[in-house]
């Protein structure tokens, strides 16, 4: 199949297919007498298993890592773990680091009358950028 039919199948659009086989994520297709790539369901198959990690949040780097556990029948089920647990303390720490922003926001609103007058408390901390500071972010 052809990389309109590939990424339609995939769900990976076929920008994204190229630069996949740019950054060697995935092999080069083979072309074909015409020069078109061809792509196998097998290389269907492969776009599906990374668009699913990384829509997981996965990066390239540790897509490659997923990939390569993958094609290895001997691998151990506690690399694939532990590459998913290191996964979930960086999506832990983000959440964190959201919820330090929420907390500042909305001490923030909270400050602001929100009325007429040009006093705002928001306007204050960006500028002076303090309260940014004491929370560690």
């Amino acid at each position: 199949m052809n990389i309109g039919e590939a990424a339609a199948r995939s769900g990976v659009p076929a920008k994204t297919i190229r630069y996949y086989e740019d950054i060697a994520l995935i092999e080069s297709a083979e072309r074909n007498a015409n020069g078109y790539r061809f792509y196998s369901p097998e290389d269907v198959h492969t776009l599906r298993f990374i668009a699913r990690a990384r829509s997981l949040g996965f990066t390239v780097a540790q897509c490659r890592d997923l990939l390569m556990l993958y094609r290895d029948r001997a691998r151990s089920s506690a690399d694939v773990k532990a590459i998913a647990e290191n996964h979930m303390a960086e999506i832990d720490e983000k959440i964190s680091g959201l919820m330090a922003m929420r907390e500042t926001l909305a001490l923030l609103t909270r400050k602001c009358h929100g009325d007429d007058r040009p006093d705002c408390p928001i306007i204050e901390e960006l500028a002076a950028g303090t309260m940014a500071q004491s929370t560690g972010k």
